[in-house]
């Protein structure tokens, strides 16, 4: 009688005990509700901020490398990539902040959200890599100034471009695969990762994707900046101090600092973020610790996303003439304007002055007989 009073209460603790800890990192996910009231300001607030700015310079910035920046050198060729791949990103960034303002709700359906998807991450890596691109280059241009001169060209430049479009798009098709969308709480929900059950072989991919287009790219720009420095620091024999620290090293410097600040900014904390995110799901971590992880990696988010609006302030800091030439454009008057000033120059009138002293002149001489 005592037993049989027991058993449900037994049943009952076995069970409460075995929800309590899950099997698997995909039961841990969907025990865990994650606290993510911020995220629907934070999100929208940023991400609109980056469409804004970022639609803004990039399109300033396309419109100075089509139009007035030609022919293009081979810094040139990477930063209108650049430009290029920060444009087309932004372009999608509307849909995420209807999204995260709709409380993640996806109406677009599963083909939308997979592009979107795809071109945070395409941008992401495109722009390490042709950072990269742009660091090896300026590394040749100051490290061994004859070689760059007969090895780097801007049609060099076009096939390197290329081969970065190429590989980062092969690297991120099966990203169009994990990712999907999910019903949960009679709202349509556009995973960033894969569905739960998938989760794993995501956390897999991603480790491999991270490697070669984020781990080897950076070590090879901290190599190359090493080197420059090195370069850099060392006088130059037969230069004067004037000469050693001319206008070619200043902007050399200034690429060294931009562009270790924009890793600083978008790329460091969200990739380390994500992997401690992935890594403590992954070794069923206790729900409050996860919330703590999760918080801290959406808020990378927009630091990764950033990115678009830090590569125009690098052109117009660091760009071979690109400052001087939008200054230019920016600053250029009519032609009829310049025309009329030009004739109320002092110049001017004492031009027009000897003109008229030369027709008299001739004229005199040609009545004479």
């Amino acid at each position: 009688m005592t037993s049989s009073l027991l058993q449900p209460s037994i049943r009952n603790l076995s069970s409460t005990f075995n929800s309590s800890l899950p099997a698997d990192p995909v039961d841990v996910y969907n025990s865990c509700r994650f606290d993510e009231e911020f995220k629907y300001i934070l999100l929208p607030v940023s991400y609109s901020l980056v469409f804004i700015l970022g639609l803004a310079l990039n399109s300033v910035a396309l419109w100075m490398f089509l139009t007035k920046m030609r022919p293009w050198n081979t810094s040139t060729v990477y930063m209108f990539h650049l430009a290029l791949s920060d444009t087309l990103y932004v372009l999608s960034l509307p849909t995420l902040i209807y999204y995260y303002a709709n409380r993640s709700h996806w109406p677009f359906g599963v083909a939308l959200c997979k592009i979107v998807r795809f071109l945070f991450y395409a941008n992401l890596y495109c722009s390490i890599l042709f950072l990269t691109c742009i660091s090896v280059h300026r590394y040749l241009g100051i490290c061994h100034p004859i070689r760059s001169l007969t090895l780097v060209k801007p049609r060099h430049a076009h096939m390197v471009c290329a081969l970065v479009w190429a590989t980062v798009t092969a690297c991120l098709i099966p990203n169009l695969v994990f990712v999907t969308t999910t019903q949960r709480d009679n709202i349509t929900i556009c995973h960033d990762t894969s569905s739960p059950d998938e989760f794993l072989n995501y956390v897999n991919y991603c480790s491999v994707v991270m490697v070669l287009l984020f781990g080897v790219p950076f070590l090879v720009i901290v190599v190359c900046y090493c080197q420059m420095a090195r370069a850099l620091c060392r006088p130059r024999q037969g230069l004067s101090a004037s000469q050693a620290g001319n206008s070619s090293r200043r902007k050399s410097i200034k690429l060294v600092i931009i562009v270790l600040t924009v890793f600083a900014i978008s790329f460091v904390p969200f990739h380390i973020t994500r992997t401690l995110y992935y890594t403590y799901r992954v070794l069923e971590a206790d729900c409050w610790f996860l919330n703590i992880v999760n918080f801290t990696y959406k808020i990378t988010r927009p630091l990764a996303s950033s990115n678009s609006c830090l590569d125009p302030i690098m052109y117009f800091l660091a760009g071979d003439h690109y400052r001087s030439r939008l200054l230019r454009a920016f600053r250029r008057k009519p032609a009829v304007g310049r025309s009329a000033e030009y004739l109320q120059s002092p110049a001017a009138k004492k031009n027009n002055l000897a003109l008229v002293y030369k027709a008299d002149n001739q004229g005199s001489s040609e009545s004479d007989p």
